[in-house]
């Protein structure tokens, strides 16, 4: 089964930025669409960028698109985050996930924290 684990998580400062990472076990990411998903306290997770499996095409979220970048190396079965001008209400945990075919197992999480 393939685990993902997601990093790069902290406290950052309003307008700040992080690098989140997330790494899988298995090789079945190079062939995925993959995604980076978020959890506010007291919401629904929610998808806010999208990667297809070359890479070669992105989509963003309304409220992310602009200030988060996603990208991936296939090589290292690993998908990221960049995140800059973080806002309080980037504050969340984020996952990321497979597109492609029902999710894989949830990893634990990077908790992002923005204070204003």
């Amino acid at each position: 089964q393939v685990q993902l684990v997601e990093s790069g998580g902290g406290l950052v400062q309003a307008g700040g930025s992080l690098r989140l990472s997330c790494a899988a076990s298995g090789n079945i990411f190079s062939t995925n669409v993959l995604g980076w998903y978020r959890q506010a306290p007291g919401k629904q997770r929610e998808l806010v960028a999208r990667i297809s499996s070359s890479g070669g095409y992105t989509n963003y979220a309304d409220s992310v698109r602009g200030r988060f970048t996603i990208s991936r190396d296939n090589t290292k079965n690993s998908v990221y985050l960049q995140m800059n001008s973080l806002k309080p209400e980037d504050t969340a945990v984020y996952y990321c996930n497979s597109l492609s075919g029902p999710p894989l197992a949830w990893g634990q999480g990077t908790q992002v924290t923005v204070s204003s």
